[in-house]
């Protein structure tokens, strides 16, 4: 399998959303993607950019992608938080993720990030065992919270 990393570029904004949305079935949630493709390739190439994204790609096109930022944490300082990290289903299993994921871990160190943080729905075994073999913390405790753009 002959594989590339590289950071996305704006051309490659369809299919990550296409990404998102597949990701979004696996988590029980397809309704909750209401970003539209234009606020998402403002969000990532516009003015202020706030993200930036691995994507892994052979011959056939972008097979996953790990999508990023940074985040304050006033205990912490800076940190990446990885907000999505996705390999499509049917190239699970054969190393992509682990490319995705050390890619985005050593993006943290280079830019002297203070650690990385991110989110596995308790119930996501596979995602879960994976970040273990990392020797992640795994917090219990905390619960998300948020407004939706109406109830701003």
């Amino acid at each position: 399998m002959n594989i590339q990393l590289r950071f996305a570029v704006q051309e490659d904004c369809p299919r990550l959303l296409e990404l998102i949305k597949e990701l979004a079935e696996y988590e029980k949630a397809p309704e909750e993607v209401t970003v539209t493709l234009a606020e998402f390739i403002e969000a990532g190439f516009g003015k202020q950019p706030v993200w930036k994204a691995f994507v892994a790609e052979d011959a056939t096109g972008i097979l996953g992608f790990a999508l990023y930022y940074t985040r304050y944490s006033t205990w912490k300082g800076c940190r990446l938080y990885l907000e999505d990290f996705i390999v499509t289903e049917s190239q699970r299993g054969k190393g992509l993720g682990k490319l995705l994921f050390e890619r985005v871990m050593k993006e943290a160190k280079d830019n002297n990030y203070n650690g990385m943080t991110w989110q596995v729905l308790d119930w996501n075994e596979p995602a879960i065992n994976f970040y273990k073999k990392y020797n992640a913390h795994i917090e219990s405790g905390w619960l998300n919270t948020s407004f939706s753009k109406d109830q701003l």
